[in-house]
């Protein structure tokens, strides 16, 4: 199974991901349209890419009561028909990531799901931070870079 991947220290706040993203998933360059979101905050420097990470146990795939949400038997994304989505949002709770969102013109959730093995976010990264990878490190390396990340941000306002 490959992953999304992304290096902290080489992004530069492009935001050509989110653009790309956009656009692949709906014709338009409407950053919130995106399923990868740029998080940049200032006070503690820190930057972060945020995407499904297509866990090997979904929570999120778990919870749905309409068994809307499923994995792709070739890329491996965890991915949501939104003809099945009933839009309870149970979902986007049980994501310990926060990365589903809700489409509030269709009423029905939404993720990245890996542009069906070519992830548009990735090709248009300038700075090479998103990689498409197999690296099983890798994606432990995400989940450890997002914690500390909360981290950082949870020190911002005390």
């Amino acid at each position: 199974m490959r992953f999304i991947t992304m290096d902290v220290t080489k992004c530069v706040v492009c935001r050509n991901c989110e653009y790309a993203c956009a656009f692949r998933q709906t014709g338009g360059f409407k950053r919130q349209d995106s399923n990868i979101r740029v998080e940049y905050h200032n006070d503690v420097r820190i930057c972060l890419p945020q995407t499904c990470m297509h866990c090997g146990d979904a929570w999120c795939l778990e919870i749905c009561p309409a068994a809307a949400i499923v994995r792709n038997s070739l890329t491996g994304a965890i991915e949501i028909d939104s003809d099945r989505c009933a839009g309870c949002k149970m979902c986007i709770l049980a994501c310990p990531f926060g990365n589903i969102h809700f489409d509030d013109i269709n009423m029905v959730s939404r993720k990245c799901n890996l542009c069906n093995g070519e992830p548009n976010c990735v090709s248009f990264c300038i700075s090479g931070a998103l990689q498409y990878t197999t690296d099983q490190n890798s994606s432990q390396n995400n989940r450890e870079i997002f914690q500390r990340f909360i981290e950082a941000i949870s020190t911002i306002n005390q």
